[in-house]
């Protein structure tokens, strides 16, 4: 009797030990990746639905089992837009062995742009900024940088102009995220684009920009190329539009039209800026939930899974958190598929063969990601949009700046 009890323990052991084994195979490797962003605090508008985006995908990775039995762990923080947060973060991050690092703001990707260097870490950032690529070999940008769109907006000015020379501000942000692009567009002038930069203001934090409007016109100004955020943006253009300035059409003679980068655009402008916001042009990769197509379908119906209210649904900042997870994921499954280890190494050398036959075509932008060793800006198209009866709407085909490889 003893005997057989005895037996019948050890076969139970033995049964538990063997699916344990079996679990643990079908169990899949955890890849940790991280994001540190300003989910509160300054740029939240971004930041917020940004991290959304980044969360949901990954979470749709796993539930789908798009990496079979593997699955992505992203630690996500919020940062307030604190650089000294963000390098704290970032340190912590590594000890947790991390094979991808998602940054977001221009200050803090400056700042950290050694230490990607010296820990080899393959990093996407929320920043467009060009200087992010300057001496650096791990940051890799989403879409065409603002230096891209600005030139963009800039050459879009020059061939739809009638009449002489344009003559253009430029309305930016005051620091190293807004001040990017000014020197870039002159490199532009100067290699032949035939426009004017008349003046360039760095905006404070003034309610009323009347004196600044009046100035601007009284140079002859007709055309205002922004970079920076949605708020100071709102602001100039509902005092225009309360002093009769803003053009009814492109290019309409001694007003002004107001063109922007992929920051000072989307839905939460026309939010702020109401009726004034009206044929705003603005210029970004990523596709809009107001055109319908795929990477609409694919947004909305994401947002509706994990819960998210319209707001977030519709936000461009909402995909570009989806399209940057979607990058990191797809370096993954790459990987996988060649037999190679997931590591900081496999992905970041993924990431370089994206171009040519491998580049990586997906709905959430209006062209294919490209990366290569000379080439880190991912998403090299970009789609002009206008306000139209309260609702961005595409103007023509999505083009590549011609300016940009001239400089």
């Amino acid at each position: 009797m003893r005997t057989t009890v005895l037996r019948s323990v050890q076969i139970a052991m033995t049964a538990l030990i063997v699916l344990g084994l079996v679990c643990h195979v079908q169990a899949g490797e955890t890849y940790k990746l991280a994001l540190s962003l300003a989910i509160t605090g300054p740029t939240s508008d971004a930041g917020n639905p940004y991290a959304k985006g980044v969360e949901d995908y990954f979470k749709y990775v796993n539930e789908e089992k798009i990496l079979g039995d593997d699955t992505i762990d992203c630690t996500i923080r919020d940062d307030q837009y604190k650089t000294d947060v963000t390098k704290r973060n970032f340190e912590e991050f590594l000890d947790m062995d991390i094979v991808f690092y998602l940054n977001y703001s221009t200050g803090s990707t400056l700042a950290l742009k050694k230490d990607f260097e010296e820990e080899q870490m393959p990093t996407i950032p929320a920043s467009f900024h060009a200087g992010n690529l300057v001496d650096s070999n791990y940051i890799f940008l989403p879409i065409a940088s603002y230096s891209a769109q600005a030139i963009g907006l800039a050459e879009y000015v020059v061939k739809n102009h009638q009449g002489d020379t344009p003559k253009v501000a430029m309305f930016i942000h005051p620091s190293a995220f807004g001040r990017g692009p000014v020197e870039d567009v002159e490199k532009a002038i100067a290699a032949g684009l035939k426009m004017e930069i008349v003046e360039v203001v760095e905006h404070g934090k003034d309610l009323d920009n009347t004196a600044m409007l009046k100035r601007l016109m009284s140079k002859g100004v007709q055309y205002v190329i922004c970079h920076t955020v949605q708020s100071p943006v709102a602001t100039v253009l509902k005092d225009s539009s309360r002093l009769g300035l803003t053009a009814k059409s492109f290019g309409e003679k001694e007003k002004l039209t107001f063109l922007g980068a992929h920051y000072t655009g989307g839905n939460d402008l026309i939010a702020l800026a109401g009726p004034a916001s009206e044929n705003f042009f603005w210029t970004t990769s990523y596709t809009l939930t107001s055109e319908p197509g795929p990477g609409t379908d694919f947004q909305l119906a994401l947002a509706k899974r994990f819960g998210r209210d319209d707001k977030a649904a519709n936000s461009h900042n909402y995909t570009n958190g989806i399209m940057v997870a979607q990058v990191a994921t797809e370096a993954i499954r790459r990987a996988k598929a060649r037999g190679a280890k997931v590591t900081k190494e496999s992905l970041y050398e993924e990431l370089l063969m994206m171009n040519g036959d491998k580049a990586f075509k997906l709905d959430t932008t209006v062209g294919p990601v490209t990366y290569s060793k000379t080439d880190k800006m991912g998403v090299d198209t970009l789609q002009l949009y206008s306000v139209t009866s309260g609702v961005f709407r595409a103007v023509d085909k999505p083009f590549s700046p011609e300016f940009v490889g001239k400089i």
